[in-house]
C-alpha cells in the first residue's frame, strides 16, 4: 500500500467512534475470522473443528460448545476434564433471555473446619485428596444440552470418545504444560499409568491415547450424567477417595446439582457487561469497570504508564473487596454484592486513586461498620483453564469456561476411570467468620468467569480470559481495548497484558521502557513474570450486519473458525 493511501485508510479507522465497528487489526498477528452462519473459538484446533462440524451439520451454538468442551476434556487434559468445574452464560434466541449456569461442585459433607483442625491442617492443600471437591463439568454439559441444545449428550460426546480411544497428536504448548508436572503425575500410580508413557510425558507430535477415559465417556454417553454422579463412576471416585483418606463420598456426588442463576451486570460506557454472581469473582471485574469508567482512559494513551497505573489501582481496590467478601452464594452478604456493583461506591473508591502514586494498600469494603476477618487467603495456584465461545445464525450465543484449576488438578486419577479430579477445594479458607470458610455442601470461591456484553438488548460480545486471578483483570483490559480504543476482537485479545498479584506487577515483554519506568516511579513493584497471562477467545457480533467476528489468543493453541 502506498504511503498516502495508507494514511487515508488509517485516518478513516481513527475517525470511527470507539465501540462502534472496530478498527483494523494493527497490532494482532492473526486476522479476525468473519462468518455469517456460525462461529466458534476455543483454545485447541481439534475442539474448534469438532464444534464447527456441529454448526455446519445443523446443531446450534450450545450443541457446538458442549461438543468442543468434551473434546477439550480429552485433548487438553492439563487444563480441564470431566473431573473439573464449569460455568456458562447463554443467550437463548428462543426466549431472547440470558441464562447463567453455575455447574461448580460443592465441598464434601465431611469437610468441616473441625475436620481440618483435627488433621492439623492450617491451609487447604494445593494438591492431593483433600483438595478435591465434587466435580461439576458432566452435570454442566447435561444441563446445557437439556435446556438449550438440540442434540443428546451421547451425540455431543462422540468426537471426544474417538480422540480418547484412537488418540490425538499432542501440541507443543500442551506438551510443555504436561512436562511441567511430570514429577507430580509420577507420584500417583493411577495418574502415572494413565498420563505417562514409560514414565515420561508425551512430546510434541506424540500420539496419545486414554482408553480408560474413553470407556468412562462411553458409559456417560449411554447412561447420562447419573452414571457419573450415582453410578459406576461415582462409586469408583468414592472408593478411590476413601482409600486415600479423602472426604468425598458417593452421597456427596449423588447430591450434586448445577444451578441456573441470574448474571450480575453493570454498564460500561453504554454497554451492559454480564458476569456470574458469587461464588465466582465476576463481580470483581464489574467493580473494576465501574471505577475505570470515571477516567478518560483514551486520553491517557493505550498501555502508557498513566493508563496502566489507573487500571492496576482499580484492580487492587476491587480485589481487596473480593478477598474480604466473596465465597459461596449463601455466605456472601447481599449488601456486599450491592455495594460492589454500585456506581456511587465506585465513585467513592475512585477518589482514593492518585495519578502519580500507587497506594500502600487499599482497605476492603465495610458493611454495617465491619469487614471480614483477615485471612481471605489469596489463591496460591496459578489457575489453568480453558475458555470457549460459540454463536449461530439463529442468534444463540454461549460463553463457557471449564477447568481443573491447577495443571492436572489434584494430581489424582480416580481408580481406573482415566478421569483427573480437580483441586478446587484449595480455594476455600480456614479462617473463622470468613464467607469463604469451608463447610459441608458449600461452593468455594471460584476464579472461573465467562462473560457476555449486551448492546441494545442483544449480544454484542461473548468472551473470556482464562488463568486464575488473571481472569477479572483480563476482562477489564480486553473491554477497555474494545470500547475505549476501538480495537477489533483479535487485536483486543492479543494486545499485551499486565497481571497484578500479591507478588507485584508483571508486564508482558511488549510494554515500553517508558511505561515500565513510569510505573516504577509511581511506586509499583515490577516483577519479571507470573508465567500465566491468560488465554483469550471471543466473538463480537456486528450490530448492523450481524456478522460474527471471532478471535483467538496466540498465547495458546487457540483457533477461531466460522462458516
Amino acid at each position: 500500500m502506498r504511503p498516502a493511501l495508507a494514511l487515508i485508510v488509517a485516518t478513516l479507522f481513527m475517525q470511527q467512534p470507539a465501540g462502534d465497528r472496530p478498527a483494523g487489526n494493527t497490532r494482532g498477528t492473526r486476522s479476525v475470522v468473519m462468518a455469517r452462519n456460525g462461529a466458534i473459538a476455543t483454545s485447541q484446533p481439534l475442539a474448534t473443528a469438532a464444534g464447527l462440524r456441529v454448526l455446519q451439520s445443523g446443531g446450534n451454538a450450545i450443541d457446538a460448545a458442549v461438543t468442543a468442551a468434551a473434546v477439550l476434556a480429552v485433548v487438553e487434559p492439563t487444563m480441564n476434564g470431566a473431573g473439573g468445574d464449569l460455568f456458562a452464560i447463554v443467550y437463548s434466541a428462543k426466549d431472547k433471555k440470558i441464562h447463567g449456569l453455575n455447574a461448580s461442585g460443592r465441598a464434601p459433607a465431611a469437610a468441616t473446619p473441625e475436620e481440618f483442625k483435627k488433621r492439623n491442617i492450617q491451609r487447604l492443600p494445593l494438591r492431593g485428596e483433600l483438595s478435591v471437591s465434587v466435580p461439576g463439568v458432566v452435570d454442566g454439559w447435561s444441563e446445557l444440552l437439556a435446556k438449550h441444545g438440540t442434540r443428546s449428550l451421547a451425540q455431543a460426546l462422540e468426537p471426544a470418545i474417538k480422540y480418547a480411544r484412537d488418540g490425538y497428536a499432542v501440541s507443543e504448548i500442551i506438551a510443555d504444560q504436561w512436562k511441567s508436572v511430570e514429577t507430580l503425575l509420577a507420584k500417583d500410580p493411577n495418574a502415572a499409568s494413565t498420563f505417562l508413557i514409560n514414565g515420561k510425558t508425551p512430546a510434541p507430535g506424540d500420539v496419545f491415547k486414554n482408553p480408560k477415559l474413553a470407556a468412562s465417556l462411553e458409559l456417560i454417553a449411554k447412561g447420562g450424567r447419573d452414571v457419573f454422579y450415582k453410578g459406576v463412576i461415582a462409586r469408583a471416585i468414592a472408593e478411590d477417595m476413601h482409600a486415600r483418606k479423602g472426604l468425598l463420598t458417593e452421597k456427596d456426588l449423588a447430591d450434586h446439582h448445577a444451578d441456573w442463576v441470574d448474571p450480575l451486570s453493570t454498564t460500561y460506557r453504554g454497554y451492559q457487561v454480564l458476569e456470574l454472581p458469587p461464588n465466582t469473582q465476576g463481580i470483581a471485574a464489574l467493580e473494576m469497570l465501574n471505577i475505570m469508567e470515571g477516567f478518560d482512559l483514551k486520553s491517557l494513551g493505550h498501555n502508557s504508564a498513566a493508563y496502566l497505573h489507573t487500571m492496576v489501582e482499580a484492580k487492587r481496590i476491587a480485589f481487596a473487596d473480593r478477598g474480604a467478601w466473596l465465597g459461596d452464594a449463601g455466605s456472601t452478604p447481599a449488601k456486599a454484592v450491592e455495594r460492589m456493583l454500585s456506581k456511587d461506591y465506585a465513585a467513592e473508591r475512585r477518589k482514593e486513586i492518585h495519578a502519580d502514586k500507587a497506594a500502600t494498600d487499599y482497605k476492603a469494603l465495610t458493611i454495617d461498620g465491619r469487614t471480614t476477618p483477615e485471612g481471605g487467603d489469596e489463591p496460591i495456584g496459578r489457575g489453568d483453564t480453558i475458555y470457549l465461545t460459540a454463536a449461530d445464525s439463529e442468534g444463540n450465543v454461549i460463553s463457557l469456561i471449564q477447568s481443573l484449576y491447577e495443571t492436572f488438578g489434584s494430581g489424582i486419577v480416580a481408580g481406573d476411570t482415566g478421569i483427573v479430579l480437580h483441586n478446587r477445594a484449595n480455594l476455600f479458607s480456614l479462617t473463622p467468620g470468613h464467607p469463604n470458610l469451608i463447610g459441608p455442601g458449600k461452593r468455594p470461591f471460584h476464579t472461573l468467569i465467562p462473560a457476555m456484553v449486551m448492546k441494545d438488548g442483544t449480544p454484542w460480545l461473548s468472551f473470556g480470559v482464562m488463568g486464575g486471578d488473571m481472569q477479572a483483570q483480563g476482562h477489564a483490559q480486553v473491554l477497555a481495548n474494545l470500547i475505549d480504543f476501538g480495537m477489533n476482537i483479535q487485536e483486543a485479545g492479543e494486545a499485551p497484558r499486565f497481571r497484578h498479584s500479591g507478588a507485584g506487577l508483571a508486564l508482558e515483554s511488549a510494554f515500553s521502557a517508558d511505561a515500565r519506568a513510569g510505573l516504577t516511579s509511581r511506586g509499583h513493584r515490577l516483577i519479571t513474570s507470573t508465567g500465566v497471562w491468560g488465554g483469550f477467545q471471543g466473538i463480537l457480533i456486528d450490530p448492523k450486519t450481524r456478522v460474527l467476528m471471532a478471535g483467538s489468543d496466540p498465547r495458546k493453541d487457540g483457533m477461531a473458525a466460522g462458516w
